[in-house]
């Protein structure tokens, strides 16, 4: 059962204001649990009612740049930045602009370095997402972005649209009259950047290696950053050693950076391991990168050979406890790691005479080799990540790469696994399977939100853990890890992840022959499939699934697949199949001890029976599926049921009993901010009062209803048109048209 701590809301009607706690809630999904927490329990409500939240107005404006770190001599390309954004802003346009060059060649602390002097003009926030194309598990999707950003903006969780042309139009609904910058950081094509435009007078900066031609069409302006002059690099090198050996050493100094080829992650490593041995002339460095340079020409790409020569010289000087870090860090599969990654990879308790976790990161940062992230994280460049990986396969063992391999992997679960235990405690969570070696848990958060941000904020690592797991010999990480997901992708619909999780997932248990495994990523997958809008699909995997319970002897297993099943059904417009299968889990769920997915089945009846006409049918069932959850006190499904009964009532003209139901239902749904739901009942409601001659109030319910709709991203469904439909005619009935 979901339980989300709850925020105060303010409900106005007929001028008094009553302080409402509020649960987080899906939508609309007929698979939800029970809500918990007190609502409002009201009769016949008449005239305009309106929510607001109260958090929403003391909401904070997003800021998620990075750190800025000095830039040296990029004085015409931030001015010609600067004099795009003046151009566009002037023409009432968006500014965007691409920044382009060889991976160190500083793209993102340019484009960092202009868009924070711009704080002050753009009070609404800074947007900030890391698009992944020199990442190991590949670019990310741009709906796992918008969703991010959407709720940077202050959508709620449950109200994020599903599909990504629906997030996109929301996100630039929000962003149109907003005044916000936005970073793109390492792009790999203009249509992955392209959905993440924002409307409005926005500035957006993209950095990619690539030119991104395609960016042409939407106004871009291109900035393709060359290599540092050599008196620029000079000065870099100054800046990182902060002594005199430049100022007495300018010859070796310029030759150092000419063997950098002015690239300034490659001067900052280089410097870096000279700042740290001040006791040594320049000369020296120059000679060991000279060395480092014809060892490497032969792996030269794209010019990195001579970050690569840098890097293999700072590495060679870490001490052996860091080195170590250094190359097993290069195993992580994921962007970012914090402190507890580390510990996790020590793989013993820690010993008194070993540098701690952090005392080792601090090395390794003192060497310029890895970044500070948000949140007290870190990150590798993406070079540096490749270089570190690299050392791994040349000085660790095969067997202790796997080990550390599984180490990262068993942390992930493991603290995966405790999120979910906060966030539905009720879950049938299923045994985890651990390697060797203490388990290190990250820090979490103590609730249900703290525990889905930090989900959210580890879902590209998650991800990239179970893409790796199988091939790396885990297996039963894959789908275990997939399976502790579940509450994340449940609230928060990333469905393009649901469905690729839960696809390694049930490979994973199938290699296996892990029957109990199978069956979870059949049903949890085919979730995520018939949410994605992919109901063939879902009735599919729901299919496998009752074979396999019904092969194994698992009735109640068995029995839970007839309403999903039915649903699939239902989604295919295939109404007397589905509801055959509805009535069959009426009488099996209970019999087999789960009385509320009973109730729940009934509900599902009484649904097909009213969109085949039955009304009569319609209002038995739904009134015996009411009774069952009020029992089992699950007070969203109840809420569901009245508002179906009410249904039902009003096809059959029974006003009183119709208008009651729906009143009730609206109360209790207000206070759970399920919004699909209530903008549902509201058009009931309006039906209701347009029936009884109250013209005016009928278009308030239908307006909010619609307003409803949008925001849970659904528009264009039938409701919102039917709503849409009725609301303009009301209205061209009394302007006479």
């Amino acid at each position: 059962m979901e339980r989300i701590h709850p925020t105060n809301r303010y409900l106005h009607t007929q001028g008094r204001t009553v302080r409402v706690p509020r649960d987080g809630r899906d939508s609309h999904n007929e698979l939800s649990g029970t809500v918990h927490g007190p609502v409002v329990q009201a009769g016949a409500v008449h005239g305009g009612i309106h929510i607001r939240s109260q958090e929403a107005s003391v909401a904070r404006p997003p800021w998620q740049l990075p750190p800025l770190v000095r830039v040296i001599d990029r004085t015409p390309e931030l001015a010609a930045l600067e004099r795009h954004r003046t151009r566009a802003m002037r023409d009432g346009r968006s500014a965007l602009a691409a920044v382009s060059g060889l991976g160190g060649v500083g793209k993102t602390t340019v484009a960092l370095r202009w868009l924070h002097t711009l704080r002050p003009h753009f009070p609404a926030g800074q947007l900030h997402a890391d698009l992944g194309a020199q990442s190991p598990e590949g670019p990310t999707q741009p709906g796992e972005i918008l969703a991010r950003f959407l709720r940077a903006l202050g959508v709620p969780a449950q109200q994020v649209p599903a599909m990504l042309a629906e997030r996109t139009a929301l996100y630039r609904s929000l962003t149109a009259n907003q005044r916000l910058v936005v970073l793109l950081d390492d792009a790999a094509t203009a249509a992955q950047v392209r959905p993440l435009l924002p409307a409005g007078g926005n500035v957006t900066a993209v950095t990619s290696r690539s030119r991104l031609p395609g960016l042409t069409v939407d106004g871009c302006y291109p900035v393709h950053l060359e290599p540092l002059t050599p008196e620029a690099a000079v000065e870099l090198l100054a800046d990182t050693l902060s002594d005199e050996r430049v100022t007495e050493q300018p010859a070796e100094a310029r030759a150092l950076v000419e063997l950098c080829a002015g690239l300034p992650l490659a001067v900052r490593v280089a410097g870096a391991r000279l700042a740290a041995r001040p006791e040594r002339g320049i000369t020296t460095m120059v000679r060991a990168l000279t060395e480092e340079h014809q060892r490497l020409e032969a792996l030269a790409i794209d010019g990195d050979h001579n970050v690569r020569a840098a890097l293999d010289l700072s590495y060679q000087a870490l001490p052996p406890s860091a080195a170590r870090l250094y190359r097993l860090l290069g195993l992580h599969p994921g962007r970012e790691f914090d402190a507890s990654v580390v510990t996790a990879l020590s793989g013993v308790e820690h010993d008194a005479e070993e540098p701690r976790a952090t005392e080792l990161l601090e090395v390794l940062h003192d060497a310029s080799l890895l970044i500070d992230a948000a949140g007290e994280r870190h990150r590798f460049h993406d070079l540096v990540r490749l270089h570190a990986a690299s050392k791994a396969q040349e000085d660790e063992a095969p067997q202790e790469r796997t080990r550390a391999i599984r180490r990262i992997a068993d942390h992930y679960l493991a603290s995966a696994t405790r999120a979910e235990e906060i966030i539905d405690p009720q879950h049938r969570t299923m045994a985890r399977d651990y390697g060797t070696g203490p388990l290190v848990i990250a820090d979490v958060g103590s609730d249900s939100d703290a525990a889905l941000d930090w989900l959210e904020r580890e879902l590209p690592t998650l991800m990239a853990v179970i893409h790796q797991a199988r091939s790396a010999g885990f297996p039963t990480v894959c789908w275990q890890l997939a399976d502790a997901l579940w509450p994340l992708f449940l609230r928060r619909k990333f469905y393009d992840d649901w469905c690729a999780a839960h696809q390694e997932g049930l490979a994973a248990a199938r290699e296996l022959g892990d029957v109990a495994a199978e069956c979870r990523m059949l049903t949890s997958g085919g979730v995520g499939e018939l949410g994605s809008g992919n109901p063939d699909r879902a009735l599919e995997m729901f299919e496998q699934a009752a074979q396999l319970f019904l092969d194994s002897g698992d009735r109640l297993g068995h029995a839970r697949t007839l309403n999903y099943r039915g649903l699939a059904l239902q989604r295919l417009g295939r109404q007397r199949e589905a509801a055959e299968f509805f009535l069959r889990a009426t009488t099996e769920l209970p019999a087999n001890g789960d009385h509320r997915a009973g109730g729940l089945a009934r509900l599902n009846l009484a649904d097909v029976a009213l969109t085949t006409g039955q009304a009569e049918e319609a209002v038995r069932h739904a009134d015996a599926a009411r009774t069952t959850l009020q029992g089992a006190g699950d007070t969203y499904n109840a809420a569901r049921a009245a508002t179906l009964l009410g249904r039902a009532h009003l096809v059959l003209n029974r006003l009183d009993q119709a208008e009651e139901l729906l009143s009730s239902a609206l109360a209790a749904l207000r206070g759970m901010t399920a919004n699909y739901e209530t903008a549902r009942t509201l058009g009931s409601l309006a039906e209701v009062a347009e029936r009884r001659g109250r013209t005016h109030l009928a278009r308030d319910y239908y307006r909010e209803a619609l307003d409803l709709y949008s925001s849970v991203g659904r528009s264009q469904s039938e409701e919102a048109e039917a709503a849409r439909h009725r609301l303009r005619q009301s209205e061209s009935g009394e302007s006479g048209v």
